[in-house]
């Protein structure tokens, strides 16, 4: 591979600088930085491709509400991104309408394009039918979802009842410090301080998928690993070594 390109999330917590730096460091490609991809690549039907692609309900496979209400709240969300939030959509069909607005001279395999998106994006499971959030989704161009990050693999049980307990006393969602004081275990959280550092793992997993073929990494210490639960993501992004002996010598500087 000859070159990556990040696009930030200018409404994300995510450094896309200081990771397009972390990674520079590993990798032989000429890594550059854009602004959002979804600013710079859009266009007047890009709204109408998020409608089509919008989850409406965990278990049902069928994507898409193309309504005007809905068509004009994907514009909004468009212009102004700090206004989107609460809908999950389909990765790959993203992916598609993100690839197919990609400049065709630039389309090509050697050149991986990693727009950091502050959209929640999911895929299928045909073994339970039903839609898993994702942090990213490999390929061309590599999604990777900064509020995936804090939404995709699951936090403790604990975690999950004092949502609900200062939902009832009408206190709406608890603010971190209170969460990371009253529950154990180890996660994230949104705008979590530590998002950049865990974000260098998963734009370095798109890479590797695109520069060799293989996904994940099986070693559950590996910034290549793709873990389901928080704990694990802090122990594969956060704790030495960052990678197992197989990876560290392709990507240890």
């Amino acid at each position: 591979m000859e070159s990556v390109t990040l696009y930030r999330a200018p409404t994300a917590v995510a450094d896309t600088d200081a990771i397009a730096d972390w990674l520079d460091a590993r990798i032989e490609a000429t890594v550059s930085v854009r602004d959002r991809f979804l600013s710079l690549h859009g266009d007047s039907e890009l709204a109408e491709s998020f409608a089509e692609a919008r989850v409406l309900s965990p278990y049902d496979r069928e994507t898409g509400n193309t309504m005007l209400g809905i068509v004009r709240y994907e514009e909004r969300a468009l212009e102004s991104p700090e206004r989107a939030g609460g809908v999950i959509y389909d990765g790959l069909a993203v992916q598609q309408a993100l690839h197919e607005r990609i400049p065709e001279s630039e389309r090509s395999l050697d050149h991986l394009h990693v727009p950091l998106l502050d959209r929640v994006v999911g895929t299928w499971g045909d073994h339970d039918g039903r839609w898993h959030k994702r942090v990213n989704v490999l390929g061309q161009p590599a999604i990777v979802s900064v509020p995936g990050l804090y939404e995709a693999p699951a936090k403790p049980e604990q975690y999950y009842k004092e949502q609900q307990k200062h939902a009832l006393l009408g206190g709406g969602a608890p603010p971190r410090e209170v969460l990371e004081n009253e529950v154990e275990g180890e996660f994230l959280v949104e705008d979590d301080p530590r998002t950049t550092e865990v974000i260098k793992g998963y734009v370095l997993q798109t890479y590797h998928y695109l520069d060799t073929g293989e996904a994940f990494c099986d070693d559950e210490g590996c910034r290549l690993h793709n873990p389901h639960r928080q704990p694990g993501v802090v122990a594969a992004q956060l704790r030495a070594p960052e990678f197992c002996p197989e990876h560290a010598e392709r990507y240890c500087p």
